[in-house]
């Protein structure tokens, strides 16, 4: 389950028995910071909570601020400035000499958005969220709800505002990423929020190795899909992280399942035509990453009989393949190999050449791309 996910659930899970809580979201940064726009906690007025928007360094804070909204009903718009250089005088010691924006509201507004937020995901549909959070007329937490092809819900209170929040939704939506900006002509200030529903991970191959790798997606929120041809592999006892399984053969593998631009696969079947087959059918399709087992050789070998059959492999083509699968960080055995491919594509997937943040000149979240700029994930 990923973190979002796992916050929704614990958002319907309290509202439904009725507990005062507030739910607080990181709206913009500036400067370096511990999260990124798009992440949430959860805080009950007793004290627990779920997730995180400062590595517990503001939980104090919060939990204060989510009494203040809770006693006034209202939502609330808090700055947690530390680029200070003595950050001593602020007390809070976060060591991140940055500032961050909350917006912190009561049961009734984040109750909603749990529940819209949640049904999205379970269909698997995008949507973009559009939060008053600074207005002379607005009222700071009214939203207007957009789906890619532009249907609206919701409203941020006049038609004029709702149809500019229309246009930043859909624009970024294309663009795959956050931004808090001002609606045009009137200058209200709005947090436009890209919701994705998890990426795929589709796992060819059933062997064994294949077990820590379909773990280690499930547990980072992927929905992972094992295929194979063999159907005894396709077990829930075998791969009990799964998702769902899809039992084909290779060459038809684009008639049973959807592969699309979120969809990240690793091919480890093992059997030479078998791979032959399957990058055949994924080089025709959207996929954002191919990862393929075994050495070089093998895979230059599976091109070269591809480009004798007459498939077109350009070089955009190649950019996706990622053969041997994996960083490389000396793994040994399926447990380190599934760490190494897992790694590979979660670099792929925010925009990354990975390597060691230590020779990185620019700042951590800098330069963040694709599935890290919509999720507000971390590094």
């Amino acid at each position: 389950m990923s973190e979002l996910t796992n916050i929704l659930a614990a958002v319907l899970a309290r509202h439904e028995r009725g507990d005062r809580y507030g739910l607080a979201t990181v709206v913009s940064v500036r400067g370096s910071t511990y999260r990124l726009p798009g992440a949430r906690q959860l805080v009950v007025e007793t004290g627990e909570s779920v997730g995180t928007v400062s590595g517990g360094c503001l939980d104090a804070d919060i939990q204060e601020v989510t009494r203040q909204v809770l006693t006034s009903g209202e939502p609330r718009l808090i700055t947690f400035d530390l680029t200070a250089d003595d950050e001593a005088i602020w007390g809070w010691g976060l060591g991140c000499n940055g500032a961050t924006e909350l917006l912190v509201e009561p049961p009734d507004s984040a109750g909603r958005l749990a529940v819209r937020l949640h049904d999205a995901i379970t269909a698997d549909r995008p949507l973009v969220v559009v939060t008053v959070l600074e207005s002379a007329e607005l009222a700071v937490g009214s939203r207007l709800f957009v789906e890619e092809d532009g249907t609206c819900e919701g409203s941020l209170g006049t038609d004029a505002a709702d149809r500019a929040a229309r246009g930043l939704a859909l624009g970024a939506l294309e663009a795959g990423a956050h931004q808090t900006t001002e609606l045009a002509e009137s200058g209200d200030r709005v947090f436009v929020e890209v919701v994705t529903p998890p990426p795929r991970l589709l796992v060819c191959g059933a062997g064994h190795d294949a077990i820590p790798l379909v773990r280690l997606g499930a547990e980072l929120g992927w929905q992972v899909v094992v295929t194979d041809e063999r159907s005894a592999f396709l077990d829930q006892g075998r791969f009990p992280a799964a998702s769902h399984f899809v039992h084909t053969r290779p060459a038809e593998l684009a008639m049973s399942i959807h592969l699309d631009r979120r969809t990240d696969v690793v091919v480890m079947s093992h059997t030479y035509l078998r791979d032959v087959d399957y990058l055949r059918v994924l080089l025709g399709s959207d996929v954002r990453y191919i990862g393929m087992l075994g050495p070089k050789a093998r895979l230059d070998r599976i091109l070269g009989d591809l480009r004798r059959q007459g498939v077109e492999v350009e070089q955009q083509d190649l950019d996706r393949i990622h053969g041997p699968a994996g960083l490389d960080v000396g793994a040994e055995g399926p447990g380190e190999i599934a760490y190494a491919i897992v790694a590979e594509i979660l670099a792929v997937q925010r925009g990354r050449r990975a390597g060691f943040l230590r020779e990185r000149q620019a700042g951590i979240h800098s330069g963040a791309t694709g599935f890290m700029a919509m999720t507000g994930g971390e590094q």
